[in-house]
């Protein structure tokens, strides 16, 4: 039969045994609590943080591809050849051609900057999201050669205008005249408003057809380029060096992770501020174990000399009062994971319920394009946060057991 080591036996029963003096068992009840509750809002933290990037991120990869492929002058002229090259490659979902250019859009007196994308509609379905998020009218609509235009929600709110109204594009090629180089000017009739979400395209981004954006942009029978969408977004960098090898010709590629770069890292760095910030209330509650072990050795002083006086090695006494500073901990991090992944699970439950008992919300649906708080839990993030929790713990013990090693049994029983 496996018999448990005497260390760890005393440790469990100092851990559990009522002590003549309460103070130090409140403190240990304590030091679980707070190391308990430092976990369980850490976890929440990051995970609510997790759900607010991935929302993010979908909404900006609902309007853009996860890569775009062009030539060196931001032109791509045969594309339908490369289109047939990577539509059959095994990680890519779809393609579809587009152009983006800058523009002025005016309308009811009013002058915005735009991006204005030119697409196919029959395409653009495989690499963005835009045919769901239309709140008016429909994006199959847009036809070659009729110059019509789809605006984001803000955007046509800004400028006045509605289905059927007009709206005139001013786009920098110009055309050079004896007068000078007159600016290409065209009136496009609204078809539709999106609504994706994101105040970056839904107040500066426009949708014309792809043939009305090569006639307006002089581009020909290019397209600026042609974007892909992988069916894992976390690959790009192994679906771009295997296009390198796949493709004939010399291309470029952009994934989304370049064209959004300073957006992500400082999400990236919020969380990791985040991370240590609360993870001080974890390392508040750990320390509490020392003052907790401390008064213990001083509470057991004649029981380490009875244990020294038959055989025990300074050795074993200390790892006695480590086991048992880490059996708090270990405690105080088991309710703590419990009760962070719990929270977390259950943050849509609990954010309406509180939201009605103190009778406002915290994200109205009007102010926010985001108005429920989302969570994520990733599991590297509660290793991290359980292994953190324990590493300040195992440290907290360290100095009272390294003091109760030291007693001298002499010393201990002179008033016994």
């Amino acid at each position: 039969m496996f018999k448990l080591p005497y260390e760890f036996l005393l440790s469990w029963r100092y851990t559990r045994a009522k002590r003549r003096n309460g103070f130090i068992s409140f403190i240990s009840l304590s030091s679980m609590i707070g190391i308990a509750l430092g976990i369980t809002a850490l976890i929440t933290v990051l995970s609510i943080m997790n759900g607010f990037q991935q929302e993010l991120r979908e909404r900006i990869l609902g309007m853009t591809a996860h890569m775009t492929l062009t030539e060196a002058d931001n032109r791509l002229r045969d594309w339908q050849s490369v289109y047939s090259q990577v539509i059959d490659y095994p990680k890519i979902l779809g393609a579809a051609p587009n152009i983006s250019e800058q523009a002025m859009l005016t309308g009811s007196g009013e002058v915005k900057g735009t991006m204005i994308r030119g697409v196919l509609p029959e395409q653009e379905g495989q690499v963005s999201d835009i045919e769901n998020q239309m709140v008016l009218g429909s994006f199959e609509q847009l036809q070659p050669k009729a110059y019509q235009i789809i605006l984001g929600s803000e955007l046509a709110s800004t400028l006045g205008v509605s289905l059927g109204d007009k709206v005139t594009v001013i786009a920098p090629q110009g055309t050079v005249s004896p007068l000078g180089v007159v600016p290409r000017i065209k009136r496009f009739t609204v078809i539709g408003v999106f609504e994706a979400g994101m105040h970056e395209y839904d107040s500066g981004m426009a949708f014309i057809h792809l043939k009305d954006a090569q006639t307006l942009f002089k581009y020909g029978e290019a397209v600026g380029g042609l974007q892909l969408k992988i069916d894992d977004l976390f690959k790009v960098f192994e679906v771009r060096e295997d296009l390198g090898k796949h493709l004939t010709g010399r291309y470029y590629v952009r994934d989304w992770t370049q064209q959004h770069v300073n957006f992500f890292k400082a999400i990236e760095m919020e969380k990791r501020m985040m991370f240590i910030v609360l993870a001080l209330i974890i390392m508040v509650a750990a320390f509490n174990i020392v003052s907790t072990m401390v008064m213990v050795v001083t509470d057991k002083q004649s029981d380490i000399a009875v244990l020294r006086t038959i055989g025990a090695s300074p050795f074993n006494i200390q790892s006695i009062f480590i086991l048992q500073g880490l059996i708090i901990g270990s405690i105080g991090v088991i309710l703590g994971l419990i009760g962070g992944i719990s929270l977390a699970s259950n943050i849509d439950v609990i954010v309406p319920l509180i939201e009605q008992l103190l009778g406002f919300q915290f994200f109205p649906a009007d102010v926010y394009y985001i108005s429920k708080v989302p969570s994520l839990i990733i599991w590297s993030d509660v290793y991290s946060v359980a292994i953190v929790a324990f590493v300040l713990t195992l440290i907290a013990t360290l100095y009272p057991a390294w003091r109760a090693s030291k007693i001298q049994p002499a010393e201990a029983l002179r008033y016994e």
